[in-house]
């Protein structure tokens, strides 16, 4: 099969596309610069293309069996100076590449959201069917992809497109450079001894797992469908006391509560919006989805966290 990855010097994309080569795919890549196509495994294609400008990468769509799009910003802390271009990338990026997948004639399009476009689930592991009232959103990237998701890719589906949609929970796992994961490096050396939000719950998901699941998505799952890939639920006290038991070092000795994430994030909001962005996601909130229906169609399963939180 001759996949094209978007996004596939990310976190998630460089497990997909190792995943993908594993399983003979013939993989082509969207690459930002030249620079990143380095980052990329030998034998995968790189074509440089910019998502916000479809005539950049229309060509590498044909004769292509099937598209993941990953390429998305997903980081918490946006300074509003950044946010157009934000949008540009999870709204209208998302728009052309999904768009000119379908009009190229690509049998199959999976587009990767995520478990936080509900917003807090407030303690709820929900299902694909579920729809949030008014969620309140935590963070620019949660809010644009929450468009992406529900005003772009499910029109499409509802349209004909051959479109298939991809929910992870929160992604651990080797080679992540985000701020949450420094932590976990900084426990691994015995040097984290306070932590905030011990009652903050995710459905954590190792990268790897994912990444399978993504292509099962594409040999088995069905078009027009949503599926969850999101591993247990457990909450930051739970994770941390996880890991450190894996690293073998002590975790945490203090936590304080979510509500001074809260206090901070409503004090920052208008001096410092991009760090009050930051404490409202650890401000007691919950991003909880189930994955009944990803494992008993595709036979995907998701590993404990005790089995593979040794990367610590």
């Amino acid at each position: 099969m001759r996949a094209l990855v978007t996004g596939g010097t990310g976190f998630l994309g460089s497990a997909l596309i190792r995943e993908l080569l594993a399983r003979g795919y013939a993989v082509t890549a969207l690459v930002r610069t030249f620079e990143r196509a380095q980052r990329l495994p030998r034998g995968v294609r790189a074509i440089p293309a910019d998502i916000t400008r479809p005539d950049s990468f229309r060509h590498a769509l044909r004769g292509v069996d099937v598209v993941f799009h990953l390429a998305a910003v997903t980081g918490v802390g946006i300074k509003p100076k950044d946010r157009p271009r934000v949008q540009r990338i999870n709204v209208e990026g998302t728009r052309h590449v999904l768009g000119l997948a379908a009009a190229e004639g690509v049998r199959c399009i999976v587009h990767v959201s995520t478990v936080a476009v509900y917003g807090d689930t407030h303690g709820q592991c929900v299902s694909e069917a579920y729809r949030p009232n008014e969620p309140a959103f935590q963070s620019e990237a949660q809010r644009t992809k929450h468009i992406a998701h529900f005003e772009i890719a499910e029109p499409m589906q509802r349209s004909g497109a051959p479109l298939i949609i991809a929910c992870p929970g929160t992604l651990y796992g080797p080679g992540e450079l985000a701020p949450f994961h420094r932590l976990l490096r900084l426990q691994a050396r015995g040097r984290l001894l306070l932590m905030l939000g011990p009652d903050n719950a995710r459905s954590w998901t190792h990268v790897e797992d994912a990444a399978r699941g993504l292509r099962l998505l594409a040999e088995a799952g069905r078009t027009g469908e949503t599926y969850h890939l999101c591993g247990p639920a457990h909450t930051f006290r739970e994770f941390f006391a996880a890991s450190a038991r894996a690293a073998r070092v002590s975790a945490p000795l203090l936590w304080l509560p979510s509500s001074l994430a809260r206090t901070l994030a409503q004090l920052l909001e208008g001096p410092l919006p991009h760090l009050a962005e930051q404490f409202r996601t650890w401000g007691g909130v919950t991003y909880l989805a189930c994955s009944a229906k990803a494992q008993s169609e595709l036979g995907w399963h998701v590993r404990p966290l005790e089995e593979v939180i040794t990367f610590v």
